[in-house]
């Protein structure tokens, strides 16, 4: 079964958790599968010989960017707007996605809008909404539309990577992920396909900000609260070095950087020097 036909009956309505991101050569990966072999089991959802499924996310924002501004300039309480399909089954639902981010704690609600039902009016009319199955999930998707209203939000960007999924065997909530295959897809409209346009790859050492010689792979490492003594030796035995790596604010940089516009990241100037 897909990626994203499981998730339809198998989702949580709201998550607070923590994540840390590591950017990683992809010769780690292998090593970090057998390190947590004893503390993982892969996640169900993930297909192949390592459990692998394909995101794609519509990323709105408001006319100015503010969302993205608000990452780059580190705002202690700041949210995202996006709407996600998990895996490539045609029939996967879509997930409208509010995750918010105070100091360094995560929040995640979402609201799961069947795939026939996916159009503009969605976001726009609210009347014309399905029926949710719970009233946390309408309470998440009315939510979603407040803030898209409050900040004008429009469709930005499109996003898309393969994830490798690992879940904690004992522990309540640990994720261990590999994101690769980076792209990103400018787009003004609400479609989530992309289908027959010019995607740009985003795991380049200039995108980045590494200046590496390589793509590399972003791990992250996510816990409900304190991270499990298994992750803390993770970290150690790698010599992992956590750092930020937001793919919308990555996407919208890069794209800046080509088109020369002022959106342009922080160290946009100093990459533009080597």
């Amino acid at each position: 079964m897909a990626a994203g036909t499981m998730m339809n009956n198998q989702y949580d309505i709201q998550l607070d958790r923590h994540e840390a991101k590591y950017i990683i050569p992809p010769s780690y990966v292998p090593r970090i599968r057998e390190f947590i072999k004893p503390f993982c089991i892969s996640d169900p959802h993930g297909q192949g010989e390592f459990p692998e499924y394909v995101i794609t996310t519509l990323q709105l924002d408001s006319p100015s960017l503010s969302l993205c501004h608000a990452k780059e300039w580190e705002v202690v309480n700041r949210f995202k707007l996006r709407a996600r399909t998990y895996g490539s089954d045609p029939s996967a639902p879509v997930f409208l996605e509010v995750k918010r981010k105070y100091r360094g704690c995560i929040q995640k609600s979402r609201a799961c809008i069947p795939i026939e039902a996916w159009k503009s009016d969605v976001i726009k009319r609210p009347e014309s909404a399905p029926v949710f199955w719970s009233k946390k999930e309408e309470a998440a998707y009315i939510e979603f539309i407040r803030l898209v209203k409050l900040i004008g939000a429009e469709p930005v960007t499109l996003i898309r990577y393969t994830r490798e999924a690992y879940m904690g065997k004992i522990d309540h909530y640990a994720r261990v992920t590999f994101d690769r295959k980076l792209q990103y897809l400018p787009t003004r409209e609400w479609d989530l396909k992309g289908d027959g346009k010019r995607w740009f790859s985003m795991d380049t050492g200039l995108a980045q900000n590494k200046m590496n010689k390589y793509s590399g792979v972003v791990l992250e490492l996510k816990t409900l609260s304190d991270a499990p003594q298994w992750m803390i030796d993770l970290v150690i035995e790698f010599d992992l070095v956590r750092t930020g790596n937001c793919k919308y604010t990555t996407a919208v940089g890069l794209e800046s950087l080509f088109r020369g516009t002022p959106e342009m990241p922080f160290y946009g100037m100093e990459l533009m020097t080597y």
